[in-house]
């Protein structure tokens, strides 16, 4: 799972059951939509996102382009929040082997 799946996943994670559209995720993520849009669409592919067009009404209000909106699936949640701390377990498992230093703060002793 690459780092960017990774970011989207966390992102959608933090509220599971909101549903969020695109360019909101670039925001949020600091990823462009070229990357966000497939990232989507495979995760969609996989059933661990479903997405709906929102009301019409809605964009043409507003005056902008229609939104397409993508939410977490229940397995999809439970999936990535599964794959996710297996990553975390396997980054901290490979600190260790490697012992790798935690970080220091900033003027703290030697």
């Amino acid at each position: 799972m690459t780092l960017q799946v990774q970011l989207v996943l966390v992102e959608m994670l933090n509220e599971p059951a909101e549903s969020r559209y695109g360019l909101d995720l670039c925001a949020t993520t600091g990823l462009p939509s070229g990357t966000i849009y497939p990232i989507l669409a495979r995760l969609e592919g996989h059933g661990w996102v479903e997405s709906d067009w929102e009301d019409p009404d809605a964009h043409i209000v507003e005056g902008r382009p229609r939104r397409r909106y993508y939410r977490l699936t229940r397995e999809g949640a439970e999936c990535a929040a599964e794959a996710l701390q297996g990553i975390e377990r396997a980054r901290k498992t490979a600190a260790v082997a490697w012992r790798v230093a935690k970080p220091r703060t900033a003027g703290a002793g030697p």
